[in-house]
């Protein structure tokens, strides 16, 4: 098999820039969505848009676990499922992961949250790192996990793409291993896959929705030179492009570029947006991205041919 590294992605890495990706050179990531029942990780728009400009093709989330009984782990999913879909509208059957790092988690509750998450119709990844592996029942794990995650570190000097399996942690069901903090020298975790079910769950034809086929027609949006494109986490292909948009009646301004996604604030008529990027869904909305201070907002500027504002 075809061994392939990855990294995982928080809001410690929101400075990464699509060249920083670039350099990086890899084609999956797992971006973190959300902690305990109170944390939602507000550069997930940011940290996905980067990535998938600086080359990354396919993405799994996760949840940083703080439960301690089944009752919390119930909720801590819940709290999960909920932000995945509204803030960046995951698919059915993507890989969703527990990162298990506190002591105290039982057994029982890890299963409950992952339970939760494939009952919701997502596949389900479990993380721990190496030192806490024999304080959970991994047998008893097993049935409920599609992906097993593990974290050793051999060194703490700077890694590169190429990790000394010498080291490599002796455990069962190992589908990926997290071999360093600071891949690169660039203080982002990096991973590598070691099975083929560790490659498969990450296909992006299957875990991610399909790029819109209908392309966008030139008029349907200000003409300007275009630097480059990009197809993000959703399917959807963007353009990069500044201008200012002067909305025509009340618009939504929303944290994803999805009618489900969650609602920022009611723009009324005549407010100027500044934005970078737009994209056409399958629906004909054209969207445009508005950068914002803690990642991006996202608004509808035209429906098919019919412009819900002007632009300049």
């Amino acid at each position: 098999m075809a061994r392939e590294i990855f990294v995982d992605l928080s809001s410690f890495q929101k400075d990464l820039t699509v060249d920083d990706y670039e350099k990086l050179g890899v084609k999956k990531a797992i971006v973190k969505i959300s902690e305990s029942t109170t944390y939602a990780n507000p550069y997930i728009h940011d940290l996905v848009d980067k990535a998938a400009a600086g080359g990354v093709n396919a993405f799994a989330f996760y949840h940083f676990g703080r439960f301690t009984n089944d009752a919390q782990a119930a909720n801590e999913a819940k709290y999960f499922i909920d932000n995945a879909k509204n803030q960046v509208n995951v698919k059915p059957k993507t890989l969703m992961i527990l990162d298990a790092e506190i002591n105290g988690m039982p057994t029982s509750s890890v299963i409950v949250f992952l339970k939760a998450l494939r009952d919701a119709g997502f596949r389900t990844g479990f993380y721990t790192g190496k030192n806490l592996l024999a304080s959970f029942d991994l047998e008893e794990i097993k049935p409920y996990m599609d992906f097993f995650w593990l974290a050793s570190y051999p060194t703490v000097a700077p890694a590169d793409k190429n990790p000394d399996f010498n080291y490599f942690p002796s455990a069962k069901y190992v589908d990926a291993w997290q071999y360093t903090d600071n891949l690169l020298g660039m203080k982002v975790d990096g991973s590598i896959t070691v099975t083929d079910n560790g490659n498969n769950l990450f296909n992006a034809s299957e875990n991610l929705s399909q790029p819109n086929s209908s392309k966008p027609v030139a008029q349907s949006v200000p003409s300007s030179t275009q630097a480059h494109e990009w197809t993000d986490s959703l399917g959807m292909t963007w353009h990069e492009e500044h201008g200012t948009f002067i909305t025509g009646g009340a618009i939504n301004l929303r944290w994803g570029a999805t009618t489900q996604s969650s609602i920022i604030a009611q723009l009324p008529a005549g407010v100027e947006v500044k934005y970078d990027a737009w994209s056409r869904d399958q629906s004909g909305r054209v969207w445009l991205r508005q950068p914002r201070t803690n990642g991006y907002g996202y608004l509808v500027g035209r429906v098919g041919n019919e412009a819900w504002g002007k632009f300049k």
